[in-house]
């Protein structure tokens, strides 16, 4: 994987001349967050060696090149699942392009089921923790000593650093935040009851298919990260709505001109590295 890492990131350096300090991956229903990005370059990921392509409704399938004030960023529009098929290293594999372009910071953004009572749908959840229960872990097998240890230290999956900064800008842009620990399961379909359930017996607020994994790999390459969900639907104790994928979106998108602010001001406000 190293070599393939290598390869992909000399392509998009001679592409762009770029060195982003930020990435930032944007969940189901996010991606427009691009507009705050005064863009450079914007590849499809049908360009990017060894890239996968997504293939989820509300996620464009683009690398984006730009700037957010005087930082400079790279943002994936549209992610990739376990459930689509890839195994996590090509799940995960763009993280680690990321960092060997220069970022040292990432922001990652989701859409999410809530079990918190406290929760509404369209509530930005500030993610402090996760609970990993992906049936297949994005370390497993060999581990390459370039990119990080065997063993990693997930004391800190969050920056507090990160998180303090981001609960300021919610301040003073008067945007109500909760905090809230994810939990991540397969998918791709939506929780039963039970597993509803059973996510909030575990001690988790919200629960989704993704996001995990990406945190795992930035922190094995010592990235600092922030993260987000959109509480999209509410199971509670007194009742279970049903879902669908058209419903997630529309409740993301609703949230999204806020999201975009927090990401936007959390970026112009944290220190470089």
């Amino acid at each position: 994987m190293w070599n393939q890492v290598q390869e992909t990131v000399s392509y998009l350096q001679n592409r762009t001349g770029f060195s982003p300090e930020y990435g930032v991956i944007l969940g189901s229903g996010l991606g427009s967050f691009t507009q705050d990005i005064h863009i450079e370059h914007r590849i499809p990921y049908s360009e990017i060696p060894n890239f996968p392509l997504s293939t989820v409704q509300g996620h464009a399938g683009a690398l984006v090149f730009g700037t957010i004030g005087s930082k400079k960023v790279v943002a994936m529009q549209g992610r990739f699942h376990y459930y689509e098929g890839y195994g996590m290293q090509q799940v995960t594999f763009p993280v680690r392009v990321m960092k060997y372009m220069g970022i040292s910071k990432l922001i990652v953004s989701n859409a999410s089921g809530g079990v918190n009572a406290n929760y509404q749908v369209g509530s930005i959840v500030l993610l402090t923790d996760h609970i990993n229960l992906m049936p297949e872990h994005p370390l497993h097998g060999s581990n390459d000593e370039r990119f990080g240890p065997r063993f990693l230290n997930m004391s800190e999956a969050y920056s507090k650093k990160m998180l303090a900064t981001a609960h300021q800008v919610a301040l003073d842009f008067a945007i109500p935040v909760q905090e809230g620990i994810y939990l991540a399961l397969q998918g791709p379909t939506f929780e039963t009851p039970a597993e509803y359930t059973m996510v909030k017996n575990l001690g988790a607020d919200c629960v989704g298919m993704s996001t995990v994994p990406e945190v795992i790999v930035a922190r094995h390459m010592d990235i600092e990260v922030f993260g987000l969900s959109v509480i999209t639907d509410i199971s509670t104790d007194a009742s279970i709505e049903t879902v669908s994928h058209a419903e997630v979106l529309a409740a993301a998108q609703k949230a999204e001109p806020q999201v975009r602010q927090l990401i936007k001001g959390l970026i112009e406000r944290n220190e470089s590295h």
